[in-house]
């Protein structure tokens, strides 16, 4: 998992329930301050890198001999207009987003299929609906969305769950982020925009992070074990009427 936001988060929430935990992070810093307290095994690592994902998975299995669970919550932002895009942020957004979350669900198959464990891909409700002004980052949390309806089509046969968890904006270091860099110098407006199409209207609000934990247990959980393939909406019914 991705330290931050909904990665630490959800590695608090699984520690609380007994899970004994790898996490992996390209910030050193960030990584030792999940991972310390959870005495979790700590793999700094570039996602983008295959080599770094089959090394993640390789160093698990050595420390512990077994993945039951594989949680891809690893995510970086890009928008603006797509006729300026830059090929920087094009590869970037989808190295991180799609590439990294591929290889590392690919390179655990044989230990989640020894286990008959389960996989979330944390994707987004940009995944499933087009936002004007981020096709970069639709383009790679719609890769993950269908991606994962693969994966769970093809590993049903050997035992391994594939899910995917689609929520909206999350108030978390990357939010914060998306409108430091694209909030003209007024995050607070670029909130309160984002804020404007949700259907609660002065109500709304954004996810928490802890929320965003919760359903990823969940669907790791006995309690989902009829669900595979699914693209499990968080997002107060922004999506819903489309």
């Amino acid at each position: 998992m991705e330290g931050g936001g909904v990665g630490s988060a959800a590695a608090r929430l699984l520690h609380r329930l007994g899970a004994t935990l790898a996490l992996t992070d390209a910030n050193p810093h960030s990584l030792q301050a999940t991972a310390l307290p959870l005495d979790a095994l700590a793999l700094q690592g570039d996602i983008r890198s295959t080599a770094a994902c089959e090394e993640i998975i390789t160093r698990t299995l050595d420390a512990y001999g077994r993945i039951d669970a594989l949680v891809n919550a690893a995510g970086i932002w890009v928008e603006g207009p797509s006729e300026t895009a830059s090929e920087a942020d094009f590869t970037a957004c989808i190295e991180v987003n799609l590439k990294g979350t591929f290889f590392l669900c690919s390179r655990a198959i044989p230990a989640l299929a020894a286990t008959k464990g389960a996989i979330v891909n944390i994707s987004s409700d940009a995944g499933v609906i087009g936002n004007a002004g981020a096709a970069i980052y639709c383009a790679s949390k719609g890769g993950v969305t269908v991606m994962t309806k693969a994966l769970a089509r093809e590993l049903a046969p050997r035992g391994i769950r594939v899910n995917a968890l689609c929520p909206a904006d999350i108030a978390s270091p990357m939010l914060q982020g998306q409108a430091d860099r694209y909030g003209a110098g007024n995050p607070a407006a670029y909130f309160a925009q984002l804020l404007t199409h949700y259907p609660q209207g002065p109500q709304a609000r954004f996810l928490t992070p802890d929320e965003v934990a919760l359903n990823v247990a969940f669907l790791l959980s006995p309690a989902a074990a009829g669900i595979t393939g699914a693209a499990q909406m968080l997002d107060f019914g922004l999506t819903a009427g489309y």
